[in-house]
């Protein structure tokens, strides 16, 4: 892209936009477990009669943390429990996480980027792993539908403006 002066001593690019007004940037720099349970509680129980097919309740939460310059934490907790009225067929915790470089990032677009964004790229290697885990558990794998990130943050926004206007009462 060339650079042209304006007269100012600043350059423009030829977009019109300030030359020190860089792009946004990411990258992931690493992704990985951060904290994995599988509880298979009544294994033996599972060999005779198991009743009804387990219902299965799922529990998704994102997070994120600053754990160096320019350098961010994402991470999905997911928890998965099998259970009927008799038994739990299995519990199944994870915290799966990113490292991402973010540069030049508008501050009010920080927060929405690390729960939106960020959670959407590495959700499909947690889906992954969700289906192993639960499969090598003895179980047909817990196949996830994708999740809609942006839709959990704007809930979590709503729940704490509601929190923070039922305080102020």
């Amino acid at each position: 892209m060339a650079e042209q002066s304006n007269g100012n001593g600043k350059g423009k690019t030829e977009g019109g936009a300030d030359a020190q007004q860089a792009a946004v940037q990411a990258q992931v720099v690493g992704q990985y477990i951060k904290d994995l349970s599988f509880e298979n509680p009544n294994v033996g129980k599972l060999l005779g009669p198991k009743g009804d097919g387990p219902n299965i309740k799922v529990e998704v939460n994102v997070e994120a943390m600053k754990v160096g310059d320019e350098v961010y934490e994402s991470a999905i907790n997911f928890k998965a429990t099998a259970a009927n009225k008799e038994m739990t067929f299995y519990d199944l915790e994870i915290v799966y996480a990113g490292l991402f470089r973010l540069q030049n990032i508008p501050e009010q677009a920080l927060e929405p980027f690390l729960l939106i964004n960020c959670p959407t790229l590495i959700f499909p290697f947690l889906r992954r792993i969700i289906a192993d885990v639960t499969r090598e558990g003895g179980f047909p794998p817990l196949l996830m539908d994708p999740i809609d990130f942006a839709q959990l943050f704007m809930r979590r926004q709503k729940e704490m403006a509601a929190a923070a206007m039922g305080g102020k009462a």
